[in-house]
Parts: C-alpha cells; structure tokens; sequence
C-alpha cells in the first residue's frame, strides 16, 4: 500500500480490520470517517474550547495545577518540551480526565477534572465528547484485535477505567520573538495506545515515513487522523507502528491564524501490564522483546522525558 487507508466505521470490523491493520503497520495512521462522534457536539466542544483560550491569560493561568504533570487543566503556552527537543511547543492545552469515584482501586492514579466557571457550558460539552471519543476508539481497537488475530472485545479489559485524556489544543498565530527552530509540535510519537484527533484538515501534521521522509496527514472536514502509541507499539513487539509526527508552522497568510484541534489519548488502565503479545514475538527472540512494564509506570516515565513531570 502506498497511501494512508481512509476507513468507515459503518463497515464490518473484518473490513476495518484489514485495511486500518495494513495501514498502521506501513505509517503508523489511519484515516477513519463516519466514526459516529455527532457534528452538534463537536460544535459545542469545539466552541466551549474557544470559548476558554479566549480568556485573559491571567485568567486561564488560574486553572494550571502544579505538581501534576498537566494531567488536568491549564497548561500554559511554552510548557511542554517533545523528546530529545532542545526547544519548547507553541502552543497550550487544556486536559479532561475521567472522573472515578472515591474509593476506586484507580482513583490514586487520576486527578479529578476542574472546569473553569467562566465557560458555563465548557463541562458538559466536554464530559459528552470525552464519551463520544472512548466508544470510537473502543471499535477502532476492536478492528486492530482482529488484525492482530485476537477476539474483538481483547482490549475491552485493558481500557475498562483506563487513564484516557482529551486535550484541547490552541496554536497561536506565530510569535515573532519565537526561539529558532521552534514549531508548533516537534517531532515525536503519542505515550499512549492509540490517539484520535480531530482538527487535523488544517495543514501542518505530518508523519515521518519508514523511507524517512515526511508525508502530511490530510483527512477530509470532520474526519479523524487515527495513530498507534508507544503503548500498542510496545504491546505487540513493533509489529504496529507509533511513527514520529510533528505540526509544522504554517505559511502565507495562515501565519496570523490560530490553529485548533482536539487529540483523545485512549490510554490502557494504570495497572494493565504492557508485555508484548505471544503472537507477535518470533520464536527464538524472546530475549529481544521489551520487558514488561505496567502502564502507569511507563506513563510516568515518558512525562518525565517531556518536562511535564
């Protein structure tokens, strides 16, 4: 296959599977339309979103929460720095948990949501996308246990609670005393299992290709961007890819535009052990494959290596 597949959750899983599977072995992405998560809410989220990034800066630096590695609220403009990068993102974000109630045996493991009251109508718009999201992403992984040979409901336990995270996301318009080689996201791959993203039809992402080239990401309006993360990268031996990707700075005249877009990290519960699939490691090479590690641990360990913990 020489393109990215471009998938209707409509069709059959076995359909699904097949060519969603092929794709995110080649480059790491998919393209999924028709994936159910209603126009009106994105709207509603979407201008909830706004709505907030619209505030004084004072007013939005009132919600960053320290000590928490950006789990919930604020994260102001600068903050966070991808791996290996010698300069920080523009851009800032806002994350929505899931709420768990006292005295859950994942509760230690999920900060509750704050949501800011200047925005009456931020907190239900995002609690019911942040829903519409997890039920996508839980039919997305039913394909991609089928490609992996698995029953389709394999991954159902492993994101039951699991510590999924919806970021909003604003790219300003370009500073001008921005520091040299800055870009909005610089080259790096998702922590988690796998990631939904809608915003992507505005130009700037782009995957890095197994020919070491960088290929743009460009679904059609209202469809999402689908990638593995190191997590299912890690889960099956590297048989799915988490390819590098980063948002370039924009050109011409969208220079002076803001940029928004909305990733769903689907995470696997915070005690779920990632040890690679019996499948997809060969006989004999055992001893090559990762160790196991549960998922908040290796959470943990790359928010450390992105200066957010």
């Amino acid at each position: 296959m020489s393109d990215i597949a471009s998938v209707s959750l409509d069709r059959p899983l076995e359909d699904i599977a097949r060519d969603l599977g092929n794709s995110f072995a080649e480059f790491g992405f998919g393209i999924v339309r028709d994936h159910g998560i209603g126009d009106d809410l994105v709207a509603r989220a979407q201008a909830a979103s706004e709505a907030f990034f619209a505030l004084p800066e004072e007013t939005k630096r009132a919600y960053k929460i320290a000590g928490k590695a950006g789990a919930r609220g604020y994260t102001p403009f600068g903050q966070e720095q991808a791996k290996d990068a010698q300069v920080f993102d523009l851009k800032e974000f806002w994350h929505v948990g899931r709420d768990l109630p006292e005295g859950h045996a994942l509760a230690q493991f999920m900060e509750p949501n704050v949501w800011p009251s200047e925005v009456p109508e931020f907190e239900s718009a995002m609690r019911g996308i942040f829903a519409a999201f997890e039920a996508t992403g839980r039919r997305v992984l039913s394909a991609i246990a089928i490609h992996l040979g698995l029953d389709a409901a394999f991954f159902d336990p492993t994101i039951e609670d699991g510590n999924s995270v919806l970021r909003l996301l604003r790219y300003p318009p370009l500073p001008e005393d921005a520091p040299d080689g800055a870009i909005r996201a610089a080259p790096h791959g998702d922590i988690n299992a796998i990631t939904l993203l809608l915003g992507a039809e505005e130009a700037g992402l782009e995957l890095l290709t197994q020919k070491g080239e960088w290929l743009a990401v460009s679904p059609p309006p209202g469809a999402l961007a689908v990638n593995i993360g190191d997590m299912l990268e890690r889960l099956t031996n590297g048989h799915l890819r988490s390819t590098t990707h980063r948002v370039v700075n924009p050109r011409g005249e969208a220079v002076r535009r803001t940029r928004y877009s909305m990733p769903f990290f689907l995470h696997f519960r915070p005690d779920f052990e990632i040890a690679p699939l019996p499948s997809c490691v060969p006989a004999g090479a055992q001893g090559d494959a990762p160790e196991p590690i549960l998922a908040h641990d290796f959470l943990m360990q790359r928010l450390r290596e992105i200066k957010l913990a």
